[in-house]
């Protein structure tokens, strides 16, 4: 979660949730502390998620709970980003937020800043960065990315855009790329999809993947390479799965053939004949 605050107006990108760590016994998630937006609630003029994963969307709902319905914001994200907030916020009773989709390069003004996402690659669909425009001059959040240049669902970076802000001047840059710190560069999602299919079609029986749920280009890839073995596809145990694969399909950024799919009860077991 990262508050940016400009003429006593505030706007909030991403309000994500960490899991804890082995010492945390008996706890189920970890939250940011809403404290001091708590007391400025009235002063949120929006709150922007640059992407699904729950370390940046998870405490949406949490932190509305907390600042109340009526106070809450507008919400801005790309399409399969709203549409995994929309999901949650349905989960907790919260019918009344306004989620609005933005597009790539489409510029608001909101109160004093403006506000434009910018198209970054991760290992979820509509990734961006946000400028966040101020007169003293430019934010830039980069939300997760990573620079790969042939990505499952389809263009790069707009390493194009980035460079012009740079050049009119960024006020402050926060990035975030895991491993950023390490020589040499990581390969690109794409190849993973032939050496899943390479996997399968070795395998004999039934066959077990296990993915983040929110990692659509993932799920993604085995359905592709399940479809290509003539293989059906179950997701199975846990509810994010099946509601971000749901979402996926809602904003057009996964697809499944059709007959591809075996329907799981959430405490089922997959059929003998399947895979």
């Amino acid at each position: 979660m990262t508050v940016v605050e400009y003429d006593d107006r505030i706007i909030v990108v991403d309000v994500g949730l960490r899991f804890p760590t082995p010492e945390m016994v008996g706890i189920d998630l970890v939250l940011p502390d809403f404290a001091y937006l708590r007391e400025r609630a009235a002063d949120i003029e929006a709150i922007v998620i640059t992407h699904g994963h729950e370390d940046h969307l998870g405490a949406l709902p949490w932190f509305l709970r907390e600042i109340g319905e009526r106070n809450a914001p507008p919400v801005y994200g790309g399409p399969l980003t709203v549409a995994m907030a929309r999901s949650k916020l349905d989960e907790h009773k919260l019918k009344k937020i306004e989620l609005s989709e933005v597009e790539p390069g489409e510029v608001l003004d909101l109160g004093p800043f403006t506000m434009e996402m910018v198209h970054m690659t991760h290992s979820i669909p509509d990734s961006s960065a946000v400028a966040l425009g101020t007169e003293l001059g430019t934010v830039l959040i980069t939300g997760d990315y990573k620079f790969d240049q042939t990505p499952v669902d389809g263009p790069a970076a707009d390493v194009s855009r980035l460079a012009e802000l740079g050049r009119e001047g960024i006020l402050l840059l926060c990035g975030d790329s895991t491993n950023v710190d390490r020589p040499g560069f990581s390969p690109s999602e794409s190849v993973v999809g032939p050496h899943l299919e390479e996997v399968f079609a070795r395998c004999e029986g039934r066959i077990v993947v296990t993915s983040f749920a929110s990692n659509i280009h993932r799920v993604q890839q085995v359905v592709d390479a399940a479809h290509a073995l003539d293989r059906k596809v179950a997701l199975c145990r846990t509810f994010d799965a099946k509601e971000t694969s749901a979402s996926g399909a809602r904003s057009a950024t996964s697809r499944s053939p059709r007959g591809r799919w075996w329907a799981l009860a959430r405490s089922a077991t997959s059929p003998t004949s399947g895979s």
